[in-house]
């Protein structure tokens, strides 16, 4: 049985203070987030990262708030410890503060997680005031920010001029400000993320941030290799090649049907042999083939 304490976001801020190094993974579904639980993740994150690697899209614009709240009450299913965090998608959160509340209250109570996360800089921290005074937490995030692919113009390293790296940490403060209980850094250069985690009273997440976050995050499928085209990223330690062993298992499977060697004995259910010979005259019939 797990013994750990729930994880909030006062544990949090307590292991940033504490330099106790936090865990986050993605996860979208029951059996993931069981396993991430088991394994002693500190945060699940559902991510929006969700549309690339379980819905098939080619970024995360796509992914609605009806999947991202489907697949949040799932991952809530398997979780009694590690703390819940799922993304509001993209234009969710833009509009009046009335209907982002909305959506964010639609995250909380129907996908029952236990914080939202929000991309953008100081221009959302309206919002995220107004969601913290209502009462739901949120973690930001920072730097590359996939929902603005398409205006940032691609996977590009941020915080690499002197002006990057001030409006990183300018907007890392207005959010801190406004309320936010962590910031994500992704994609941030090693030596900016350490100068603005070092000047946060919250923790920061990096991914492809450098080891001085005060915490790290990466998505399931990237880690461990689940996929048919999972493309290697530099900033990916890679911890298995799940997708290979279920191929492998696949491939075995389709042999062993085609060679009649599955089902076998052992996975097969016999009737009684006084009923089988009074029906059938002995045995079970063997079915008849088209040449």
């Amino acid at each position: 049985m797990d013994m750990r304490k729930p994880i909030t976001t006062a544990k949090l801020r307590k292991m940033k203070e504490d330099r106790i190094p936090i865990s986050v993974m993605t996860a979208y579904d029951y059996p993931t987030a069981m396993l991430a639980e088991e394994a002693g993740i500190d945060v699940i994150l559902v991510g929006d990262s969700l549309g690339n690697v379980v819905l098939g899209y080619d970024s995360t614009v796509p992914v609605t708030l009806d999947d991202m709240v489907y697949h949040s009450r799932a991952v809530t299913r398997a979780v009694r410890t590690s703390f819940v965090v799922t993304d509001l998608p993209f234009n969710t959160y833009h509009g009046s503060i009335d209907a982002s509340l909305r959506n964010a209250g639609r995250i909380m109570q129907e996908g029952l997680a236990k914080a939202v996360k929000m991309e953008g800089g100081a221009e959302i921290a309206p919002t995220v005031e107004a969601l913290v005074q209502a009462g739901i937490p949120v973690m930001a995030h920072l730097g590359l920010t996939p929902q603005s692919i398409h205006q940032i113009g691609g996977y590009k390293i941020q915080g690499k001029t002197a002006a990057q790296a001030q409006k990183l940490l300018d907007d890392a403060k207005a959010l801190e400000q406004a309320g936010a209980f962590s910031i994500v850094l992704e994609l941030v250069t090693d030596q900016v993320a350490a100068h603005v985690t070092s000047k946060l009273s919250i923790p920061t997440i990096g991914i492809g941030a450098g080891k001085d976050c005060d915490g790290q995050v990466l998505v399931f499928h990237d880690a461990l290799g689940y996929g048919s085209d999972i493309h290697p990223k530099r900033f990916v330690k890679s911890y298995g090649n799940v997708g290979e062993m279920i191929r492998s298992g696949l491939r075995q499977y389709v042999d062993d049907v085609k060679q009649r060697s599955f089902p076998g004995p052992e996975q097969s259910f016999r009737m009684d042999e006084e009923v089988a010979e009074s029906l059938y005259g002995g045995g079970i019939p063997v079915a008849a083939h088209r040449e």
